[in-house]
């Protein structure tokens, strides 16, 4: 069932898709029609793990659409989406530090200075535990500007 939280969104995104469109490249990364391939944000703050949202309680937040695990994890997104919302816009943050734009496995996950950070790969994780500290303060230099120069 579609909830007025959804329709609301949902028109708003529609009335700035034109904007989306003349970037190219979306804010959000989006797999599977949902940002973080459907990954409930909050629970790897409240739960510790990642755990999979239901298309029943999304939310749609600067033109993605958010899946929650419950009706909670989904308000506690709406109070503070930034709090949640994970770096670089849910683009690899090694890719990221880079200059690079890429994907995202969202089972590859760290919070640091309670700041959610995903990564590619098994191998790119690896690579990113390495210096983590170095690697977010390259990320930090090349966001969102790298959205605009590809």
């Amino acid at each position: 069932m579609l909830t007025r939280r959804f329709l609301l969104g949902t028109l708003t995104a529609a009335l700035f898709a034109p904007v989306a469109q003349a970037q190219d490249i979306p804010m959000f990364y989006v797999t599977d029609g949902a940002a973080m391939a459907g990954y409930d944000a909050v629970s790897y703050f409240n739960d510790g793990v990642p755990v999979r949202g239901q298309p029943e309680y999304a939310v749609v937040w600067k033109g993605a659409e958010w899946h929650f695990a419950s009706a909670e994890n989904r308000e506690a997104f709406e109070r503070d989406p930034r709090a949640f919302a994970p770096q670089f816009g849910g683009y690899c943050a090694y890719a990221m530090a880079l200059g690079e734009l890429s994907s995202t496995d969202p089972t590859l996950w760290d919070v640091v200075d309670g700041r959610l950070y995903l990564t590619h790969s098994p191998q790119i994780d690896a690579m990113w535990h390495e210096d983590q500290a170095e690697y977010i303060r390259m990320a930090e230099k090349n966001w969102p500007v790298v959205l605009y120069e590809k």
